[in-house]
């Protein structure tokens, strides 16, 4: 019977040690020095990849966002948000949701709408949206034809929150940028060729150009001229 208690008292004393050993192992030197590297090294990715305007953070440049036009009647939860023409817009994002469950906080849900390639619901949605950035994108002198509309245009990504657009759609804004912000097409134009990024390593994925970080360069345009 002592031998049971003794051994049940060094066993027990043997993983509390290793409890506390591996604690501060994993649960606090090991984060510590993760976190010391990532902000030695890569400062900006550790902190979110965030973008600054003015010295204040606008955003993430990982993470799309939209942007809208303030509802003209805010006592109405029917009415559809706007998408501002000042502004070149992202991908749309159908597959949004937000938590029913939660009644506390309004939670914002990422996701795609997981219909087929062959669902009519698709092709329906695709269609409207083709009709939708053509008269919004269409200004006078400067008409979009609907063949020239690229597929990023009217189909939303996996998460829904894809921060970049191809540059053939945010040429395809520039006529619209331009002539709602009073600037030059020219110099617009220049600002989504400044903004393009190549494919990364130079083969991988397709060339892009992030919405957040256009629109920040398209802000500073206008408050210079």
């Amino acid at each position: 019977m002592r031998h049971s208690l003794t051994d049940l008292v060094r066993h027990c004393g043997a993983g509390l040690r290793a409890l506390l050993v591996l604690t501060l192992l994993t649960g606090v030197l090991y984060p510590l020095a993760v976190t010391g590297v990532a902000q030695a090294v890569f400062p900006e990715q550790a902190n979110g990849s965030t973008v600054e305007a003015d010295g204040r953070e606008v955003g993430s440049e990982l993470i799309g966002q939209r942007y809208l036009l303030p509802p003209e009647d805010p006592d109405d939860p029917a009415e559809e948000p706007r998408p501002d023409p000042r502004w070149f817009q992202p991908r749309p994002s159908n597959g949004l949701g937000t938590n029913g469950v939660n009644t506390q906080y309004e939670l914002l849900l990422s996701g795609a709408t997981n219909l087929a390639a062959d669902s009519p619901e698709l092709t329906e949605t695709i269609a409207a949206a083709r009709e939708q950035v053509v008269a919004f994108n269409s200004v006078p002198g400067h008409p979009v034809d609907p063949a020239d509309v690229p597929p990023d245009a009217v189909t939303s990504s996996g998460s829904g929150l894809d921060p970049h657009i191809s540059p053939e759609y945010a040429e395809l804004q520039v006529g619209r940028v331009a002539a709602e912000n009073d600037l030059p097409a020219e110099r617009v134009a220049e600002l989504v060729e400044e903004h393009t990024e190549g494919r990364a390593l130079g083969f991988l994925g397709e060339p892009r150009v992030n919405v957040l970080r256009l629109n920040v360069a398209l802000d500073a345009l206008i408050a210079d001229r």
